[in-house]
């Protein structure tokens, strides 16, 4: 089993190569996207076979500073579950587009059921690959994911995510990349 410091690691590096494809979760086509199910897209970089990720954009995005709404730039906000061939399996983790403030988390709640997920730069992951497969089967079976943060800057954000098309593209990305 990983450490987090060892999970926050090989995650941002997987997550620099997935990042370069995040604007193509919003665009119709891609080179390297190799299935679109409903809200959820799976990813096969040429630069490298061997990783597959799946991929959505936000229905919905919040974001209040003092309780109040507040308009906030932003860069890609993106839910992930990554799979590396004879590596990582099931990696989940959320892009939230800025920086997270130092040592905060990620609250990820899928229909009710909620998760806190360490923070590094502006990326979040879950703690374990137990958690990862946890949180996996109850998005599988769900309707909507939310991811809740706070920037550095102290804005809080809540960002939410349908769940159309997630087993689609879990079996496509485990096909493709699975062990």
């Amino acid at each position: 089993m990983k450490s987090g410091m060892q999970r926050g690691i090989i995650g941002a590096a997987m997550m620099a190569l997935a990042l370069l494809a995040a604007p193509a979760v919003f665009a119709q086509e891609s080179a390297d996207r190799v299935a679109a199910n409903t809200d959820w897209s799976v990813f096969n970089p040429s630069a490298d076979p061997a990783l597959c990720f799946m991929a959505s954009a936000p229905k919905e995005t919040v974001n209040t500073r003092d309780g109040k709404k507040v308009d906030a730039k932003r860069g890609s906000i993106v839910l992930y579950v990554t799979y590396r061939k004879g590596g990582d399996q099931g990696v989940v983790s959320f892009a939230g587009g800025y920086p997270f403030a130092d040592k905060s988390t990620v609250k990820l709640t899928i229909d009710g059921k909620s998760f806190e997920m360490f923070t590094d730069g502006e990326h979040a992951w879950s703690n374990s690959p137990a958690e990862d497969a946890q949180i996996i089967g109850l998005m599988k079976a769900g309707k909507d994911a939310v991811a809740e943060g706070r920037s550095g800057r102290g804005t809080k954000t809540r960002d939410s995510f349908s769940l159309l098309g997630f087993s689609a593209s879990l079996s496509e990305a485990q096909k493709r990349c699975g062990n």
